[in-house]
């Protein structure tokens, strides 16, 4: 179930934002001045094949894949990137995160189901 973080990193110049994450998800969503979402980020499958599906006003919707860093043996793990990935499951995912909202402020919930429900790549 979804909780929120209470110590969120603000990065100065950037959106604010408030993080939210389980043992599945982190949902990192970024707001404008007046409170409006301004975009968010939805990392899933954290675990196993972790991919996120991206959201921003400006940019609309980027459906990559999260490279941890680790490749080479021996060598100092990378800092992890996001990377191209295949089609992105709105379905599959829009159920499990609907399921796993936990402690989402519901406007944040309406706000990213939507966004999830309205994929179409």
């Amino acid at each position: 179930m979804l909780k929120e973080a209470m110590h969120v990193m603000q990065v100065k110049g950037e959106p604010r934002r408030r993080w939210f994450d389980d043992e599945y998800f982190d949902l990192i969503v970024w707001f404008e001045p007046g409170e409006e979402i301004w975009g968010f980020q939805l990392c899933y499958d954290r675990e196993r094949k972790p991919r996120a599906l991206t959201w921003t006003r400006q940019y609309g919707y980027k459906h990559t894949g999260i490279d941890d860093g680790e490749h080479a043996a021996g060598a100092s793990k990378a800092a992890p990137v996001l990377v191209t990935d295949g089609a992105f499951d709105a379905p599959t995912v829009s159920a499990r995160f609907e399921a796993a909202a936990g402690e989402l402020p519901p406007a944040i919930l309406a706000f990213v189901m939507e966004k999830l429900k309205a994929h179409k790549l």
